[in-house]
């Protein structure tokens, strides 16, 4: 007999219309294997479905979709200028260059200005990235009469009333303007098979940073093969709030790929006319919320047709933040969005319930060839759900199927659901929810994205980290990481060169630096202190590159670029796993750690707990070359025997790479004079002609926002985050566009982080206090243009008010910009003018201080010769809502704009002082 369960579940939604089902003797399992296998028989005998499954291949889509789709694909990439891209990539270093486009919030007018567009605003943490409108530049009649005929024919034929047969319904709407030529997938689609691996790493990054969804299987008709993308998701780290059973709630951090958790997918089956990616949305959306991570219908754009983009597997995360309005579910949940019909990407939907916890099946018929397609998962583990529309589709035929699909995937009628657009869309939403609540209760799967990899291995996909020169730098990295037992022990005995003697000999070194200002020094103490240095520097050229240190040399050694950079990629990745998994604790308020800092006197005394990274490598390489290039210089060691001369040349490719170098020692609070004037030197070499600068420094406390403002601006890598930040200061190169240079003024931005130098001690702390004014001083005076970034309106710290101090005795006054960042709440309105005043007129008593350490008298605001509305900026908090599920506001993105803009107007204005050659660079550290 027919299930009864399932008309019944239908007849309870108030469907009575879907007709009666004939009785039907329910057969045996015997009886029905025969007769399925004979049905399956004859249809593939008459030829109604072309589909085989034996070795991961879909026969009809090898056969007969090739030559369409890779004409597709070859269209699009060159409607999208990306042809030239095939073969030599687009890179990293190519995104971040400065160009007239960099100040201007310029519209796309051709196809070929959407990649550009869209790595601009990604790079800016823009919600409208995928925005692919664009101000049109050229007549209608320009357009390629292809795409035209396909608009018409789509505008003649197509009822919506009528039946759709195995078309993507996604693919049909109004007519598309000519405007819009291009869906946003099919953007992402086709920017990442034209970027190398690190770009591809940086888009997913920042996609997953604006909470966009992120291509999971990237497809690629025209080579015959869909890639697994598990190496460009190894960037996306997420912190969620994790409870245990019994016990006290933690915050937890972990890369995305590593994170263990229940996974769903939602595809669809034929034709639909409910959408998967607005219900996936409205999922993952709290109450009164809308979340948009996975594009849709319904947006702009979203009806325009896919080209290139059917195939490609979507994944987002929830996260829960421990706030109960917020947190739809309890814990960490991974959900994935086959785009397309199933029957054409069987490979993708055969990975799907190999991996996922339950699959939600969208679909309006269920026709013999879809039967025979879910008939061949009866040996799956995974649970099926059917999500059904009554209005569409032929239901009594859907009926049938449904009830012979019953055994065979194990379900009853609570798998199958109706949705209508006049269902209570909210109660649907629940009840979806409450299906997965259930099944993550249950004994279920729960993947990582490196379990689905090795799952997509088996089906026969390629994974982009299986390429030789990944593996072999990731061997060299675990060479490397496996001797790490204990973080601090192995900073002992491996990198040795960075204790007391290195500490020692930048004491010395710094106070042989102040008597240089003494009008009649002592000689004899001069002497001393240059027997003491020379000492200390024998002790640490009499040492020899630790195992550890010797194979990190040979991994940036690497001849070729790529794997240096997945070297240096894997080395980030396995220190920072270092210690994991350990719980994280709410991030501090400035408030409360200020305390804590103020009172750190000992110079020595680290403010936080500096985690072991790839820094503290490139440290040991600086302080071999410091003690070998002591040595020279005073006699004791012919240049001809050097050893490590070469270090800086390999520092500056990986500087010229992208990689954020240390220009002051983060623990010994010191500039290394001789390895930082290598550095340089070698860099000179490296750009030839190329070579004037302009320096931009951001100062501020740690937790203030500068290094993210940096990082959003001009899509840096300088690490962010109190608990992970390195205490040093980093600089990173960033090139001007050649066409552009000359209206600029300058070939190369040099930006500088001030790091975590700035404390906010107290002027009482003594010495702490002037080491950070000289600092500060040093930062600030090798630069063009300072961005302070402050968190509260009297939050200047007192050392970069001393550094102001001294800098107005030389007649050096970079171009500033001071930017108050609201950190806690995205509802504050920006300061008032009172507000603003107080901001540049600090607390009275700091004030003094400073003033009374140079002996000088004067405000800050005469010395700064600020203009309130030109040099302030308030910027809007960074998130949208709560994280770890908040996306980057939309104002905090368009102000870091305004603000890039200022200072890019500046620089080409002349404003920011002269530009300099790294020359005079070089002899302004060594000055300083």
């Amino acid at each position: 007999m027919a299930s009864p369960g399932i008309e019944v579940e239908l007849l309870v939604k108030g469907h009575s219309d879907l007709g009666e089902v004939a009785p039907e003797v329910k057969p045996s399992e015997s009886q029905t294997s025969v007769a399925i296998a004979d049905l399956e028989w004859r249809e593939m005998e008459g030829g109604d479905c072309g589909f085989h499954y034996g070795d991961g291949t879909n026969e009809a889509q090898d056969n007969d979709f090739p030559t369409v789709e890779r004409s597709r694909l070859q269209e699009m990439l060159s409607l999208l200028g990306l042809e030239t891209y095939q073969v030599q990539k687009l890179t990293l270093q190519d995104s971040l260059q400065i160009s007239f486009d960099s100040m201007k919030n310029w519209a796309p007018q051709v196809p070929k200005d959407l990649p550009w567009h869209f790595l601009r605003k990604l790079q800016a943490l823009n919600a409208e990235a995928r925005n692919t409108t664009m101000v049109l530049d050229m007549p209608p009649d320009a357009w390629p009469a292809e795409k035209e005929s396909q608009m018409e024919e789509e505008m003649i034929y197509w009822d919506p009333a009528e039946e759709m047969a195995a078309d993507d319904i996604y693919s049909f709407s109004e007519l598309p303007m000519p405007d819009t030529p291009v869906n946003p997938l099919d953007l992402v689609c086709a920017l990442l098979l034209s970027s190398d691996a690190f770009l591809q790493q940086e888009v997913l990054l920042k996609m997953a940073l604006c909470q966009f969804a992120l291509p999971l299987v990237l497809p690629d008709s025209e080579n015959h093969y869909h890639t697994f993308l598990l190496w460009a998701l190894r960037g996306v780290v997420r912190t969620w709030w994790f409870q245990p059973p019994r016990g006290l709630g933690s915050f937890r951090e972990d890369s995305a790929v590593l994170a263990r958790a229940p996974t769903f997918a939602f595809v669809r089956m034929d034709v639909s006319s409910n959408s998967k990616s607005q219900l996936l949305n409205a999922i993952l959306s709290p109450a009164r919320r809308q979340w948009d991570c996975f594009w849709h219908r319904d947006l702009n754009l979203g009806t325009n047709p896919r080209e290139i983009a059917d195939g490609l597997v979507e994944i987002s995360w929830f996260f829960p933040s421990g706030k109960e309005d917020l947190d739809v579910f309890p814990e960490p949940m991974a959900f994935l969005n086959l785009r397309g019909d199933i029957g054409s990407h069987w490979l993708q939907f055969k990975l799907l319930t190999e991996v996922c916890s339950a699959v939600f099946i969208l679909t309006d018929n269920i026709s013999k060839k879809e039967y025979k397609l879910l008939y061949s998962m009866k040996e799956s583990t995974t649970k099926y759900y059917f999500i059904l529309s009554p209005y569409r589709g032929k239901r009594n035929t859907n009926l049938r199927f449904l009830n012979r699909l019953i055994p065979v995937l194990k379900i009853d009628h609570s798998h199958v659901l109706v949705k209508v657009s006049s269902t209570d869309s909210e109660s649907f939403v629940r009840r979806i929810r409450a299906i997965i609540c259930g099944v993550a209760r249950s004994p279920c799967r729960r993947v990582s994205v490196e379990d689905m990899a090795h799952a997509a291995r088996k089906l026969g996909l390629r994974v982009d980290e299986d390429c030789e020169e990944c593996q072999k730098a990731k061997d060299r990295m675990e060479n490397i990481i496996r001797k790490i037992q204990d973080v601090d022990a192995y900073k002992r005995d491996e990198l040795r060169l960075q204790g007391d003697p290195a500490r020692k000999a930048a004491q010395v070194e710094r106070e042989f630096c102040q008597l240089q200002w003494l009008s009649e020094p002592p000689e004899k103490h001069r002497a001393e202190l240059r027997r003491r240095v020379l000492e200390l520097r024998v002790q640490q050229n009499g040492q020899e590159p630790t195992s550890g240190v010797q194979e990190f040399i040979l991994g940036i050694s690497s001849p070729s670029p790529g794997e240096r950079q997945y070297f240096l990629r894997w080395m980030e990745s396995g220190l920072a796993r270092l210690g994991s998994p350990r719980p994280r604790q709410p991030p501090e308020t400035l408030l409360t750690l200020r305390p804590k800092l103020g009172g750190a006197s000992d110079l020595n005394e680290p403010l936080w707990p500096e985690p072991l990274g790839v820094e503290h490598f490139l440290r040991e390489m600086g302080q071999f070359y410091e003690a070998e290039s002591c040595l020279v210089e005073a006699g004791r060691l012919p240049a001809g025997q050097r050893r490590f001369a070469h270090f800086p040349g390999l520092a500056v490719e990986l500087l010229l790479g992208g990689l954020p170098l240390e220009l002051v020692d983060g623990a010994t609070l010191s500039i290394p004079i001789r390895w930082v004037t290598g550095l340089l030197k070698e860099l000179h070499v490296r750009l030839d002609r190329r070579c004037r600068l302009v320096v931009l420094s951001a100062l501020g406390v740690p937790g203030t926002g500068k290094s993210t403002l940096l990082n959003t601006m001009f899509g840096l890598r300088f690490a962010t985050g109190r608990s992970c930040s390195p205490r040093g200061s980093f600089m990173q190169l960033l090139p001007v566009a050649e066409g552009f240079s000359q209206d600029l003024g300058c070939d190369q931005i040099l930006v500088i982080d001030s790091g975590g130098l700035i404390s906010g001690a107290l002027a009482s702390a003594g010495d702490r206090f002037e080491l950070e004014a000289s600092l500060a001083t040093l930062l600030m005076g090798l630069s063009n243009v300072t961005v302070v970034s402050l968190a509260e309106t009297k939050d200047i710290p007192p050392a970069i008010l001393h550094a102001f101090l001294r800098l107005e005795k030389t007649g050096h006054m970079p171009n500033y910009q001071f930017v108050y960042q609201n950190l806690h709440d995205f509802s504050v309105p920006s300061p008032k003018p009172r507000d603003r005043r107080q901001l540049l007129d600090p607390p009275s008593d700091l004030s003094r201080a400073a003033t009374h350490m140079e002996k000088q008298g004067g405000s800050f605001r005469t010395l700064a010769g600020l203009a309130e509305r030109q040099h302030v900026w308030h910027i809007p908090a960074l998130w949208h809502g709560a994280p770890p599920m908040a996306a980057v506001s939309l104002g905090y993105s368009e102000a870091i704009f305004e603000l890039k803009r200022c200072l890019l107007e500046n620089i080409r204005n002349g404003l920011s002082n002269q530009n300099k050659n790294i020359q005079q660079l070089i002899e302004l550290v060594r000055r300083l």
